[in-house]
């Protein structure tokens, strides 16, 4: 089945339009919809210029509905829309009432042809544009406006399903549902429309059924056409509205609507508008008023219902006609609705009132979110920065900002919505609150993180400064008291802020769990803090043990250079005590000075309220620090220079001194090179013994696996770290038990013995040196003779008083200059004097050779010649012959 258009193309019986091209060439009949979107194709932004088909004949829904509302800048309009639907007999001129009001474009049949324009339903904006034109003369904003096909069509024949569910369509969506009839069709039944407006009340009783407090009303604005003037408009309201109330009375209403009345759910609202082609200007001026009542009106508090209003006048678009169905999601509501009419599932569409209380509580709960917002999401950012930044920040009165957005949102919806269909409007608040509460959990929780991160840290720095303060009194503190009186204070504060964030009725925010595990790290910190104390007291006890194994095995490896034979020196081969027994000293003397210092770390580690699993393990660390500091001295002591010059007071104290102690003078007949031996000898057997620690009972390195003992089950990985490998205890280090008791290495022995000896024998030599130089001294019966001798000489210069003076002179000069230390000076003053007059007398004797003839002749020389004599300038101070070029460039230096 198909239908011409005023230019002679066709239209197919899907509803979709004609090219261009089949247009151009057809005989000019009907003026059809073009550059519409239809339903099936896959329109580009052109065919939306004019409007869209929203649903086809074959009852087909357009999915691009939603695109062409975007494209139209509908969508984003929110609640500032409207919409208007158009129902009428075939051929009553609907397009073209829709045309003239709007400036749309919809299809309209010619005058010459008889035939249906409009199939299924089309939609198109508002065309009209009004500017600087006054606020009562503009239509109102967004006005979408939807043509129906027309009722009583032959090409439909007895099948009114597609009108009258296009009506149940537009009865559900619309705001105003403008009847366009005839003048001489009012009064007639099918004529006016009167059958399918008894359809629109049946159903509209069905939609609202199920929630009688919502009373959804819809405004039916009857357009009387080519009224001439004969009946009066009023008489034509009363006939219409007559025939209304008959029609609304006959209805058979379902149970508990008996006395519902129509006004209750419909207005009225009634125009006349002249013959459009016998009265085409004054048809022109009418549809422009007409047009003006298009726009957002308000019922006046006396005026309300049928009865007192026969009709409504000024703007047609009342808020309680709205359908409060946001434009961006209208296309799917509009689907859901032709959905449910097309399937006929006994009209089960949600009621209106639900519908309503749906979108108008989503609106609410928007706008209350936003001022929700507005109160939180500085508090969100402010959190969210110091977790960006690694600080985690602690918001001051959380709980009461939370608490005061929380009842000022809730409060705000509950006035705003509660007078909306109740499930919905106890479901949305619901909803709310829970929106709000994940917003609030998530501050909440990350504020709690925040203050327990802080009051962990917080607690740690009291504790470390209380520990602090007591240890620069220097009395002592009990640290357990310190930290049980640190934790009290800070459990106190984190329970007073979890409280300030309770929410009463609300189950998480008791937020026990947040405290418990805040209680759990304050203890995991207090036992750090406490390991930590204990390794500064292992630290102060270790510091102890090394002071005093410093000093006191600094002393016995002194007593090796106390070698003197008073002391007990080695006479027979026999060894004092200070030397063989070195080793037992040290090792009881170091287990004396630990075990106290293990008596010193219990007693202190106690006080701590430390458990026994960790004062064994400090009492482990501290016997393997203190055998690693006994292991460093001995190291100390028997470094090269160290022992060397142990070893050389042991042979000194042996070699200079007497069995008496007192030293030697040597003499020409002393044994030097016996007690020279007999000493070095001695010495030399003090290496092997240094270089190995031996007890001297059993000849054995002591027990220290079993005095060490193994490492506790407690012992905690970070415990070993700091600790150096010990041989014979660690036996997955590879080393024995020997080679830790080896002090020194074979080639550190050999190499010793030979420095050894070099340094003896540099004291044999000066002691050989000291018994010969005793030999070489002048006799005394020499002083005689050159006394005798020199006699006459010294009593000549005693007489003469010149000379006496000159002696005592020179003997002042001598002494003045060895006290002022100048004998040195003077004598390499005198060298260079001397030295430079050898080279003044050798210069002067040059020249005298090369300018006196007598002198050449008596040294045999040659007479000067001019050219190839060579010039006695020509030899250095030794004599030599020098280069001329040296001599060149001395002339020209």
């Amino acid at each position: 089945m198909s239908a011409s258009n005023s230019t002679g193309s066709t239209i197919s019986t899907n509803g979709r339009r004609p090219s261009i091209a089949s247009r151009a060439t057809a005989p000019p009949m009907l003026a059809m919809n073009g550059h519409f979107a239809a339903v099936g194709d896959a329109p580009t932004e052109q065919q939306y210029e004019h409007g869209i088909q929203v649903i086809n004949e074959e009852k087909e829904f357009n999915p691009n509905l939603n695109t062409y509302l975007q494209l139209t800048r509908t969508a984003q309009s929110g609640f500032n829309y409207h919409l208007i639907s158009v129902f009428g007999s075939q051929s009553t001129g609907k397009s073209t009432l829709l045309n003239h009001l709007f400036g749309t474009e919809f299809g309209v049949m010619s005058e010459t042809e008889r035939r249906q324009t409009t199939k299924g339903i089309w939609m198109s904006k508002n065309k009209k544009e009004h500017k600087g034109a006054l606020e009562s003369e503009k239509m109102a904003d967004n006005i979408m406006v939807m043509d129906v096909e027309g009722t009583d069509g032959r090409e439909r024949g007895e099948d009114q399903d597609f009108e009258r569910k296009s009506a149940l369509f537009a009865l559900a969506t619309s705001e105003v549902l403008i009847v366009n009839l005839w003048e001489h069709q009012v009064g007639l039944y099918q004529g006016a429309n009167m059958g399918l407006l008894k359809t629109v009340f049946e159903v509209n009783l069905q939609l609202f059924l199920k929630d009688r407090q919502s009373n959804p009303r819809s405004l039916l604005f009857f357009v009387i056409r080519d009224h001439i003037g004969a009946t009066p408009l009023a008489n034509l309201r009363n006939t219409l509205l007559a025939d209304l109330t008959n029609i609304w009375t006959s209805l058979s209403k379902p149970a508990g609507l008996e006395k519902s009345r129509i006004e209750d759910y419909f207005d009225f609202a009634f125009a006349a508008l002249p013959h459009k082609i016998l009265q085409p200007e004054k048809f022109v001026t009418e549809v422009k008023k007409l047009g003006m009542r298009f726009r957002v009106g308000n019922r006046p508090d006396n005026q309300h219902g049928l009865q007192l209003v026969h009709e409504l006048e000024g703007g047609v678009f009342l808020p309680e006609y709205h359908r409060r169905i946001p434009a961006d999601g209208f296309s799917v509501y509009a689907e859901g609705i032709w959905d449910q009419i097309v399937n006929n599932k006994d009209l089960d569409l949600p009621t209106q009132q639900e519908l309503l209380a749906q979108f108008r509580c989503d609106e609410i709960s928007r706008e209350v979110l936003e001022g929700f917002d507005t109160a939180i999401l500085p508090l969100e950012e402010l959190q969210a920065e110091g977790v960006r930044l690694g600080k985690p920040t602690v918001l001051k009165d959380l709980g009461l900002s939370g608490k005061a957005a929380r009842v000022k949102s809730i409060k705000a919806f509950e006035t705003e919505a509660s007078r909306y269909h109740k499930g919905v409007y106890s479901r949305k608040r619901v909803e709310l609150e829970g929106k709000i509460d994940t917003r609030l959990k998530a501050l909440y929780h990350g504020h709690l993180s925040a203050a327990h991160k802080s009051g962990v840290t917080s607690f740690s720095n009291s504790v470390s400064n209380a520990v602090k303060a007591g240890q620069k009194k220097g009395a002592s503190y009990e640290f357990a008291e310190i930290v049980e009186r640190e934790k009290q204070i800070a459990l106190e504060q984190f329970e007073t802020e979890a409280k300030s964030l309770a929410i009463e009725g609300v189950p998480w925010s008791n937020f026990k769990q947040q405290f418990n595990l805040y209680e759990k790290d304050l203890d995991e910190v207090s036992a750090r803090l406490r390991k930590e104390e204990m390794r500064r007291l292992a630290t102060r006890v270790e510091r102890w043990v090394r002071s005093r194994l410093g000093e006191s095995v600094g002393l016995e490896f002194n007593k090796l250079g106390s070698g003197r034979g008073g002391s007990g020196a080695p006479e027979d081969g026999e060894k004092p005590a200070t030397e063989k027994d070195l080793w037992d000293r040290i090792w009881n003397l170091f287990v004396a000075t630990v075990k106290e210092a293990e008596t010193r770390f219990v007693d202190r580690a106690k006080s701590f309220d430390a458990s026994q699993d960790e004062i064994d393990v400090g009492l482990w660390r501290l016997r393997r620090k203190s055998w690693g500091v006994l292991r460093a001295k001995i190291d100390e002591e028997v470094m090269e220079g160290n022992i060397l010059l142990k070893l050389r007071e042991n042979f000194e104290d042996k070699f200079r001194y007497d069995e008496a102690g007192v030293p030697r003078i040597w003499r020409p007949t002393d044994d030097i090179e016996g007690l020279y031996t007999k000493a070095k000898e001695s010495t030399l057997t003090l290496i092997p013994l240094l270089s190995r620690f031996r007890l001297s009972e059993t000849y054995a390195p002591p027990d220290l696996p079993d005095w060490i003992s193994s490492a506790p089950d407690s012992v905690d990985p970070k415990d070993e770290e700091d600790l150096a490998p010990i041989g014979g205890v660690d036996e997955e280090e590879g080393k024995s038990l020997e080679e830790e008791m080896t002090i020194l290495s074979e080639a550190k022995r050999q190499d010793l013995v030979v420095r050894f000896k070099k340094t003896a024998d540099g004291v044999y030599v000066e002691a050989k040196r000291s018994a010969i130089g005793g030999v070489a001294q002048v006799p005394l019966y020499f002083y005689g003779l050159l006394l005798a001798l020199g006699w006459n000489e010294i009593v000549a210069v005693l007489r003469n008083p010149v000379y006496f003076i000159f002696l005592i002179l020179l003997g002042a000069a001598a002494y003045v200059t060895y006290t002022l230390n100048l004998w040195g000076p003077m004598l390499r003053m005198a060298n260079a004097a001397s030295t430079q007059a050898v080279e003044i007398g050798k210069e002067k004797l040059r020249e005298f050779l090369e300018n006196s003839e007598s002198g050449r002749q008596a040294m045999g020389m040659p007479a000067k010649r001019d050219s190839d004599s060579i010039s006695l300038n020509t030899l250095d101070s030794r004599g030599k012959s020098m280069s001329p070029g040296a001599d060149e460039d001395d002339d020209d230096i």
